[in-house]
């Protein structure tokens, strides 16, 4: 099944046609990365490099793009739904569903296996070379070649009580190293800090082209203490098959294309960055000194696939994925709190800074509440939580808005909300330090810069909307309305 199989799920984009191969020779310094951005920026098909310039021991071949955008409306987010066992049309409700149904499902331990093909090749310590594989130079001012853009960490706390699967991203650093991000409060920081209290490095694994349900959970903020190994088989409703890592008592996915294993370490720190991230900049020069992971081993199956994200402005995975789960897990926590939130959804035209957040209105008056107490409600929870960190915009909107269509939120943002008046600031919460006007802006890089913006119209409080939108769909009558869309094609306009 392709959301259990990174191999199966390639070649369901294939039948899908959505997969362009790339048999002739291309270079991984920029070129593999170029070709996969500009398919990121026109929602084209995801590119397959089948012939690196630098392969070596079989290592490896490229998938870009991997949970990006299609050019069709149809099956927009194909990609995505093809992780999951969706069927391509589905809509990001039902992929964003289909997420939060394992939260309330019981959930399923990983089954251990003996043996499974991501053990087919192994190369020991000293027989590999980082900086010799053909690893991605993602953009020209990146600090290095990011291997790790859409790989999965596996990391384990000291009493063996959690395991948390996760993606950061990571760039080489020599031949058996790797220099990556291990952001407060992120769990792979939590982790870490608990074995740094033990004086012990940390057990690691990196396992790429893992299955597609399992990248989808380690993007999302599920809470503390969940392990995804377990959220992804109440997910799939069958246990994911793992093996035991060669040097140390982490297990993979029994089928992922490539596994390092080794340890992050505790106490070294090396030069990180920059890199082109989510938001859409490079700043060039801006090193930060992060953990080292020393690389003891790595295990990989015939002829290995490395997913890769060419992050930057839209569209790409970092947006697809990162914003969309994030207001999925800020959607159930307002419901579980009895808040009369429909939907959420992080607008990609905000680089997903934002989520949007669909208020019922008739359970909004039965509140007999009013802006701004509503407003600091949810913004004392939602940034407060995990599932807030990255987003520093909450809009409030109402029911006759479409949070997925980006156009729909900026509309009532721009006019139903009255700067100041209608917002409310916080300074006092974290930050998320990636965003460039807090890590190169003015004020604190890890705290406040957030607020709830609250895009409800004062008689969306009391008596409900006194206004009709001057759209298609509310100003014509409905029989004049299907006659138009009846003959749009007949007329020569795109269906």
């Amino acid at each position: 099944m392709a959301h259990l199989n990174f191999r199966t799920f390639v070649e369901a984009l294939k039948a899908d046609d959505d997969l362009v191969e790339i048999n002739d020779p291309v270079d991984p310094h920029l070129e593999a990365a170029a070709i996969t951005r500009l398919v990121c920026e026109t929602d084209d098909k995801a590119p397959l490099f089948n012939n690196l310039i630098g392969t070596q021991n079989g290592l490896f071949r490229i998938l870009g793009a991997p949970a990006s955008l299609r050019a069709s409306p149809k099956d927009r987010y194909g990609r995505l739904a093809r992780h999951l066992a969706l069927p391509p049309t589905a809509s990001m409700r039902e992929i964003l569903d289909k997420m939060l149904s394992a939260s309330t499902l019981p959930p399923i331990p990983p089954r251990i296996i003996e043996s499974g093909p991501c053990k087919e090749n192994v190369l020991l310590d000293g027989e590999f070379d980082l900086t010799t594989l053909p690893a991605p130079m993602i953009h020209q001012h990146d600090g290095g070649k990011y291997i790790q853009t859409y790989g999965m960490h596996i990391i384990q706390s000291p009493d063996g009580s959690w395991t948390n699967w996760s993606i950061a991203r990571a760039m080489v650093h020599d031949k058996n190293h790797l220099a990556g991000l291990v952001i407060k409060p992120q769990h792979i920081w939590q982790i870490h800090q608990m074995w740094k209290k033990e004086g012990r490095d940390v057990p690691w694994a990196l396992a790429f082209g893992v299955p597609p349900a399992a990248i989808m959970a380690s993007s999302m903020p599920i809470p503390d203490g969940v392990s995804e190994a377990e959220y992804v088989g109440a997910i799939a409703g069958e246990a994911l098959e793992v093996v035991k890592c060669d040097t140390n008592n982490l297990h993979v996915p029994a089928t992922a294309e490539i596994v390092f294993e080794g340890t992050l370490s505790i106490t070294e720190e090396v030069p990180e960055g920059p890199f082109g991230e989510m938001h859409g900049y490079v700043f060039p020069g801006d090193t930060h000194l992060w953990p080292k992971y020393k690389v003891d081993r790595i295990t990989y199956r015939n002829n290995p696939i490395l997913p890769m994200s060419a992050c930057g402005r839209l569209t790409d995975e970092t947006h697809t994925m990162i914003g969309s789960l994030a207001a999925a897990e800020i959607r159930k926590l307002c419901q579980n709190e009895g808040l009369p939130v429909t939907d959420a959804f992080a607008p990609f035209e905000s680089q997903v800074t934002w989520v949007a957040l669909r208020i019922d209105g008739a359970k909004l008056r039965e509140m007999k509440t009013n802006s701004k107490e509503f407003s600091k409600k949810i913004g004392d929870l939602i940034f407060n939580a995990k599932a807030g960190y990255t987003i520093h915009r909450l809009v409030l909107v109402g029911d006759d808005i479409d949070v997925y269509n980006g156009k729909d939120v900026m509309w009532a943002f721009s006019t139903r909300c009255r700067p100041s008046l209608d917002e409310i600031f916080y300074e006092d919460v974290p930050g998320f330090p990636l965003v460039p006007y807090m890590s190169h802006g003015n004020g604190s890089k890890t705290q406040g810069g957030k607020v709830v913006s609250d895009a409800l119209m004062p008689a969306e409080y009391t008596t409900g909307r006194d206004w009709v939108p001057a759209d298609f769909e509310n100003s014509y009558p409905e029989d004049l309305k299907e006659k138009v869309k009846g003959k749009w094609a007949q007329m020569g306009f795109r269906e």
